[in-house]
């Protein structure tokens, strides 16, 4: 077997054309002034010291605020996943009463940082896009649900593209709760610049938000960005937590890759040429493929759509999206993002270019030719998923308690001491710390042959629950 040098060259050798993260598509141009391997530094005389800045860095997180609207931005080293859980740990040590609503759509380091801080989750259901069987609305929260939370705790764009109006949100919060922060998981959406991208959240008037600086800008994998603005956002205990979470030893090539990224997007972000080839190819190829667009802005909970994702269901060809994933790899060279059954979702970035964007689009089209005439389509749609189950014990309990393997017949009314995810859409059909009903017990059975993550006893039809047998 290859080591994993070897395996990376080989990846690299096949020569496919990026539609996945990172933003950057290996273009060693987006990070002008980084030497490689000679900057791989950590904290010395002149560096700055990342969990106490007051020199280089410090100067560099204050420009990334400028540029992204925030008034304080902490460079992360540990990802998206590291902010979300200093977001929550800094939520509990504020002390505000209350549960944290919580978008069912979140990223798993949001369970994460409920298991770190203790805090006690409600999770507000999401809206299901029958076209695409995938999570891509969100509902605003009653307003008396937000009069008794801590915080509101949104994802938005969703991996997909699609937002949330978090305008209108922030201002229900303001008429319901004024002092309840805002918080948003927008690890996706660090290149929404410019009126042709849905608002940026720090516009709309989120307290902290949230960007990966890898996934369509130009940094280096595993840097973020955590932007605050405004009273709410406590900024004592979110350094506090930063520094618990985060390495003493931070790379400096990660640290430098943000600050590039910030400015290279201030100064050009995702190009205009780039928008124009991406809608020639939502035109040459909306008659054939179902691609989320501008029109399902308005429709099952969407109020927003990211150009630069193309998320392509592939059920009007009559094939599946594995097999056209295949060709795809196989006779374009095209790599995507992600796939499921039926769904195939590109990723543009700052390195992307019209050519690339072309390519695909041949592709596609090539495909699609010899694809005619369609066949019957022998997948079935996933039904909506069952209510939300009520939560017995918060994430940490469950986590802390024993647990023990049961069968699934014999799992009504336990408490689950697992989270199971439906991947894709990875939305949690039980959360560790909820009860595990007969509805979901059903929709377990009915798709048990689907994708699952978490699901521990999946071979042998047990499931993990919390608490002494």
């Amino acid at each position: 077997m290859m080591n994993l040098r070897e395996g990376l060259a080989a990846y690299l050798r096949k020569g496919l054309t990026s539609f996945h993260t990172p933003g950057h598509k290996g273009r060693a141009d987006l990070l002008p002034g980084v030497e490689f391997p000679a900057a791989d530094l950590t904290e010395l005389p002149g560096l700055d010291m990342l969990h106490a800045p007051a020199g280089v860095i410090l100067a560099a997180e204050r420009r990334a605020a400028q540029i992204f609207g925030a008034e304080r931005t902490y460079f992360l080293v540990n990802g998206a996943t590291g902010g979300n859980q200093a977001i929550l740990m800094a939520l509990a040590a504020a002390g505000r009463p209350g549960a944290v609503l919580t978008d069912r759509r979140a990223h798993r380091s949001v369970a994460a940082g409920f298991v770190l801080s203790g805090l006690r989750p409600v999770y507000l259901p999401v809206v299901l896009h029958p076209d695409f069987g995938l999570a891509l609305g969100w509902p605003r929260p009653e307003e008396t649900a937000l009069a008794e939370a801590a915080a509101l705790h949104l994802t938005s764009p969703s991996y997909y593209g699609s937002a949330a109006d978090t305008a209108a949100l922030v201002e229900q919060r303001d008429a319901a709760a004024p002092d309840l922060p805002v918080c948003v998981d927008a690890a996706h959406g660090a290149h929404f610049f410019g009126s042709s991208f849905p608002p940026a959240p720090l516009a709309a008037g989120a307290d902290l938000v949230l960007h990966s600086g890898h996934k369509t800008l130009g940094a280096l994998t595993q840097s973020a960005f955590l932007h605050t603005q405004g009273p709410r956002a406590r900024r004592l205990p979110l350094a506090q937590a930063l520094e618990t979470l985060q390495t003493s030893s931070p790379s400096y090539l990660l640290l430098a890759s943000l600050e590039a990224a910030a400015e290279q997007a201030a100064r050009e972000g995702l190009t205009e040429e780039l928008r124009v080839e991406t809608e020639a190819l939502r035109a040459a190829l909306g008659g054939d493929l179902r691609l989320l667009g501008p029109a399902d802005v308005g429709t099952y909970g969407i109020c927003g759509v990211d150009w630069s994702r193309l998320l392509v269901n592939v059920r009007p060809l009559g094939v599946g999206a594995p097999e056209a994933v295949a060709w795809l790899r196989r006779e374009g060279g095209l790599e995507p993002e992600l796939w499921d059954e039926e769904n195939i979702l590109f990723l543009l970035g700052v390195g992307s270019t019209p050519a690339d964007v072309r390519r695909l689009r041949h592709s596609w089209e090539k495909y699609v030719r010899q694809c005619r005439p369609a066949r019957p389509m022998r997948l079935t749609p996933l039904r909506e998923a069952p209510p939300l189950p009520p939560v017995r014990l918060t994430p940490r309990e469950a986590w802390l308690a024993p647990k023990y393997a049961v069968p699934l017949a014999a799992a009504a009314g336990r408490v689950a001491g697992e989270t199971v995810s439906l991947y894709p859409p990875g939305i949690p059909l039980i959360m560790a710390g909820e009860e595990i009903t007969p509805a979901i017990l059903d929709f377990w059975r009915e798709n048990a042959d689907r994708r699952w993550q978490g699901w521990s006893g999946r071979s042998a039809g047990t499931v993990l629950v919390a608490g002494r047998d």
